[in-house]
């Protein structure tokens, strides 16, 4: 089991690229806060992390708050905000402006990326990409937590160069659309955040602590492969530490501190998540409780409104509303 592709499976992790700028120096460009604007470009989703990758040139980007220090994109890299948190880019340090609110929507008689060649001074061309991923953020989605507020990802070698490059083809149908580019440019974006996310796991300390962290311990990440596995199967402390070859008592230990949350706890979420996703495809409360393990449908209602703050039903109902109304 690949624990990490499940999560992004379940967590629905979906992209779309947005905007090919071509931009002159001197320029500067200022994003909002996606909360403002999640539901034009992203509506069917809780969560948008937005991202930009630079295709040509070099730029500088900084949070809109200021509180972590610029970083300096060249050819290839790009750069991830999974918080959703306002920043702004330009070829001058700290210059600011002022986001241009109506660009942000999603078009219905038109493919993406909306193209913009003419921006910014005369000088230095820069070109680069932006667009937004989005995901749930309920239940249960650890990798949201796991991620710093801004991901630098290096384009040089392996992942990145390769998504470099596919996105630079792609990106050359918006000279002549065809059939399918919107979606290759939105699987690009995915296939661009998989790359940061290992990228940023290959480079965490030794004794770091998370759920990336404990994707790559061997006992925490060989639990998470069994959990994640088979989530329906009657798990307990005692059986998960005898798979991994710890004691009980050890491994509880070991979970705890690395993840940050008890092993059984864990599992619970995650069974959560997994259910409501059976919700969504249109499976009752019995039959998604019972999907994820669940013998009494009364606990998984009491458990799902706890760590929801709805009934399930309610859930159910809002998440096939989209599709009852098309």
């Amino acid at each position: 089991m690949d624990v990490l592709s499940d999560v992004l499976r379940a967590v629905r992790l979906t992209g779309a690229v947005f905007f090919d700028i071509h931009a002159h120096a001197p320029w500067v460009a200022e994003s909002p806060a996606v909360a403002s604007i999640c539901a034009s470009v992203m509506p069917d989703f809780e969560h948008v992390i937005c991202f930009h990758i630079l295709m040509e040139g070099s730029c500088w980007a900084q949070l809109a708050d200021e509180s972590l220090p610029a970083i300096r994109l060249e050819v290839g890299d790009a750069v991830i905000f999974a918080g959703g948190d306002g920043h702004y880019m330009g070829t001058e340090r700290g210059k600011r402006s002022v986001p241009n609110m109506e660009i942000y929507y999603r078009p219905v008689d038109t493919a993406l990326p909306f193209v913009f060649n003419e921006f910014g001074g005369h000088g230095v061309e820069t070109r680069f990409v932006c667009g937004y991923l989005g995901c749930d953020s309920r239940p249960f989605n650890p990798i949201l937590g796991a991620l710093p507020r801004v991901l630098h990802v290096r384009g040089g070698g392996g992942g990145g160069h390769l998504t470099h490059e596919l996105i630079q083809v792609a990106l050359e149908e918006t000279r002549a659309p065809r059939a399918g580019g919107e979606t290759i440019l939105s699987k690009l974006s995915e296939l661009m955040f998989l790359h940061a996310v290992r990228q940023h796991i290959d480079g965490l300390p030794e004794a770091s602590t998370g759920w990336l962290a404990g994707l790559r311990d061997r006992h925490v990440g060989a639990a998470l492969r069994l959990m994640h596995g088979r989530p329906a199967q009657a798990w307990t402390l005692d059986t998960l530490a005898r798979e991994v070859g710890l004691s009980r008592s050890a491994f509880a230990e070991r979970f705890s501190r690395i993840m940050g949350t008890p092993a059984m706890h864990y599992l619970g979420q995650w069974r959560l998540q997994l259910a409501a996703n059976a919700l969504g495809r249109g499976l009752s409360i019995a039959q998604a409780a019972s999907e994820v393990g669940y013998e009494s449908e009364a606990a998984f209602n009491r458990a799902f409104k706890r760590q929801v703050g709805m009934p399930p039903g309610a859930w159910r109902r809002s998440a096939l509303a989209p599709a009852a109304a098309s």
